[in-house]
């Protein structure tokens, strides 16, 4: 005499339930390359193109209402001023063409911090990193190719506007790849699990 066991009814949905949720997430960890840890690594270089886009984007815009508030005289498209005439660069087009330079250029930067100081953690080396671009291009190379005059001879204004922007460029570059790439995250106050 053999018996047969039948699993009940809601038991049995449970396990089907329970073998469909296990076969989504395989399909799903296949999908990200076999990761099963959860971590999805963010590719270096569209990271840093799309990073870079934005951050010129968005800051190069800032320094445009900055020269148009009178906060700077250092020209929006002062980073076009060897390529173009100086008159073109002081029309709206000229501005336009000065912010594309300041994007590439922030794309060029967003990249050399990805490849080169991605493992940094904390706002501080985002920061320095502006103050260096903001040397390199207000001291060591802009005054000799005629972008702008020499610190020496801006105004009080113009050099803390300046500044100011490339610090908190330097920092949105900075902390956005350390918070992508380290553990930066973890100092976040957790937010409500989706």
């Amino acid at each position: 005499m053999s018996e047969t066991y039948s699993v009940p009814k809601g038991r049995q949905d449970q396990e089907e339930s329970r073998q469909a949720q296990d076969q989504r997430n395989h399909h799903r960890d296949s999908k990200s390359g076999g990761q099963q840890s959860g971590k999805i690594h963010t590719p270096l270089i569209p990271y840093a193109l799309e990073l870079g886009f934005f951050a010129g984007l968005l800051w190069g815009l800032l320094r445009w209402l900055f020269y148009t508030l009178h906060f700077t005289i250092v020209a929006p498209g002062f980073l076009a001023e060897p390529f173009f005439k100086h008159s073109f660069m002081n029309t709206m087009a000229g501005h336009l063409v000065g912010l594309l330079f300041f994007i590439g250029l922030s794309v060029i930067a967003s990249l050399l911090y990805t490849l080169m100081f991605r493992r940094l953690n904390g706002p501080v080396p985002g920061i320095v990193y502006g103050l260096v671009w903001w040397a390199i291009l207000f001291v060591l190379t802009g005054p000799k190719l005629g972008m702008m005059n020499p610190p020496y001879r801006l105004t009080w204004n113009s050099l803390y506007t300046e500044i100011c922007v490339f610090l908190l460029w330097g920092l949105f570059i900075g902390y956005t790849v350390a918070v992508e790439y380290t553990d930066e995250r973890m100092r976040e106050p957790n937010k409500a699990v989706d």
